[in-house]
């Protein structure tokens, strides 16, 4: 009997030798984490929380989750067919004068920012987490509030409504996925296509509010108004094969013309200045329209898909670029005025000197006069989705795309030479987001990206970015002070400390350089200039970087500050002299064991 026992208390111990010298976590480490943590809160304070905190302590909150069966407010879900007749409303009139109404700018889709980034420096001012990607591209009102689509922590889709400094204005239940960019209206009726769990269009009040939405098709185009309010877009079909139709809506939400194409329709309609719609369809064609009542004016057929959204140069000549490769110059009349291979890649825009830039692994500059190029600058990965938009002195913004390495924002100068170019995505599909510039030179774009939520698991994230120069009253860069040696497994203390220069409290969000999921998150808020300390424990050998920075309460971010650790094994022990060593520590297990 005792050698039974015997031989079980010597596995306990066995176990409790291994879980003491050997356990990769320490389980001490997130309560010392928070030990001066003043919000005492727990691994979740990120943007929505301190943006969320702002506008309660301001009056300015205004979250709206609608009930589904609330959706429609002053239109039903509309059957479209051919013989449908609107009846015309009250205008909500032509597109916001605004720093970024709809997608690529302006009804022309040029991508021309009327604002300079000369002296944007192209710092980080802040990021806008969401929960999985953001694609397609946003919208900029005339206060500066950026409008794009994006999931909360629940999995539910919403259209996010962002401050100019990075906080929440309100977030409106959409219950769909967001390919496309929405567009501000005169009024600010933000119009958005969705195209998945149900189709259609969506007008959203100014409050965040939902006005209407129409059934009537996947949304992966996005929308143009043109100068009476009339709502133009292109839609899937559900049908096998898919199909498809451009749209033309009231501003109320019924139908004004439905034309049904061969296939789907991926474009995004551009509007002409004698009003002629244009629009790229999978059936190898580029349509043109009468705005009035969707009758075909022409159609211009290229060598293959057209899935690219067109542009309109200042003399009325269309570009589209075609899954054949090429960039095809359109004359108003539908014929060819000359076609140049850029690879099928983004939508077309356009310079402020008229040159046409477009491409897919390589941007390509382009000759508006007769196709010729001027110069080509190697994206080095893809340009999947980032549609360039061009600034007023001529720079050339767009995102890349290396799934599933990531993306970059490059920014390249008018004669063809880099700029700046940074990674902001480096796990996941990279940037599928076309870059907009807001009146004070800030470029925003948005990511798509993965990352570690615990171990062994991904979850998608996506990333809004702004880039611009940094505020001089921003924090300080944390000073990082602990070993910069150790070994694998053990637990080693840092400190951290940053000053506000307006005495503001502080939040600091910090990488240790292993994609250590229970840190990724900003931690506070904590006063200026206190000292905060906090342990780590690294598990494999490797030369690590710790990146930390500060934001205050009134979410003004300051620079990184980094720190370099190696870290090596440790010198092998072996089993039994560590089980003895344990053993010292009880003389009478020793004595009961026969060790002694």
């Amino acid at each position: 009997m005792f050698m039974k026992n015997k031989k079980l208390i010597i596995l306990i111990f066995l176990i409790m030798l291994f879980s003491t010298f050997f356990n990769p976590v320490s389980l001490g480490q997130r309560d010392e984490m928070f030990k001066n943590n003043k919000s005492n809160q727990y691994f979740n304070y990120n943007i929505y929380n301190l943006s969320e905190k702002i506008m309660n302590k301001n009056n300015i909150k205004n979250e709206y989750r609608i009930n589904q069966v609330n959706l429609v407010d002053n239109v039903e879900s509309l059957e479209l067919n051919e013989n449908y007749t609107g009846i015309i409303s009250s205008s909500d009139g032509p597109p916001m004068d605004s720093p970024w109404p709809m997608y690529c700018h302006d009804v022309r889709h040029t991508g021309r920012s009327p604002y300079s980034t000369a002296d944007n420096s192209f710092y980080n001012k802040w990021w806008f987490k969401c929960y999985d990607y953001i694609e397609g591209s946003g919208a900029i009102d005339k206060d500066g509030v950026i409008y794009f689509g994006g999931e909360d922590d629940n999995y539910d889709r919403f259209l996010f409504a962002v401050y100019p400094n990075g906080t929440l204005k309100w977030k409106c239940f959409i219950d769909g996925e967001v390919g496309s960019s929405p567009v501000i209206d005169e009024d600010g009726t933000i119009y958005v296509g969705i195209e998945f769990p149900w189709d259609g269009l969506i007008a959203i009040n100014p409050n965040g509010t939902i006005k209407w939405r129409n059934v009537c098709g996947r949304v992966l185009s996005s929308t143009a108004i043109g100068s009476d309010g009339t709502i133009f877009f292109g839609v899937q079909s559900n049908s096998n094969p898919p199909l498809g139709a451009v749209i033309a809506l009231y501003p109320n939400g019924s139908l004004k013309w439905r034309y049904n194409t061969n296939h789907v329709v991926y474009s995004s309609p551009a509007i002409g200045d004698d009003g002629t719609v244009y629009c790229g369809c999978h059936d190898n064609y580029l349509y043109a329209f009468y705005p009035d009542n969707g009758t075909l004016k022409w159609k211009y057929q290229t060598g293959h898909w057209v899935r690219a959204s067109p542009c309109i140069g200042d003399d009325s000549t269309i570009y589209v670029v075609s899954l054949d490769n090429y960039l095809h110059a359109v004359n108003p009349d539908g014929t060819l005025k000359w076609a140049t291979y850029v690879g099928a890649g983004t939508s077309p825009t356009i310079g402020q000197d008229g040159t046409i830039y477009a491409g897919y692994s390589t941007l390509y500059a382009v000759n508006p006069a007769d196709g010729s190029v001027k110069w080509t600058f190697p994206v080095g990965d893809t340009m999947r989705g980032g549609t360039p938009c061009n600034s007023a002195d001529g720079t050339i913004i767009f995102g890349t795309d290396n799934e599933p390495y990531g993306g970059d924002i490059v920014a390249v100068n008018p004669d063809g030479t880099l700029r700046w170019r940074k990674q902001i995505c480096d796990y996941g599909w990279g940037v599928e987001f076309a870059p907009i510039i807001g009146e004070d030179s800030t470029v925003y774009i948005g990511t798509s990206a993965k990352e570690y939520v615990y171990p062994g698991a991904v979850r998608n994230y996506g990333y809004l970015y702004a880039f611009n120069n940094m505020d001089p009253v921003v924090p300080t860069a944390p000073e990082i002070n602990g070993p910069n040696k150790g070994k694998i497994g053990i637990e080693y203390q840092y400190t951290f400390k940053a000053t506000s220069p307006l005495c503001r409290d502080l939040y600091y969000y910090i990488e240790w350089g292993d994609g250590d999921w229970t840190t990724q998150w900003w931690i506070g808020p904590y006063n200026s200039s206190e000292t905060i300390k906090l342990n780590h424990t690294w598990l494999n050998k490797d030369k690590y970087t710790i990146k930390v920075r500060c934001k205050d309460t009134e979410n003004l971010w300051g620079p990184w500050s980094e720190y370099s650790v190696i870290i090596t094994p440790r010198n092998r022990v072996s089993y039994s002299s560590l089980f003895m060593r344990f053993l010292e520590r009880f003389p009478l297990l020793q004595k009961l064991l026969n060790f002694r």
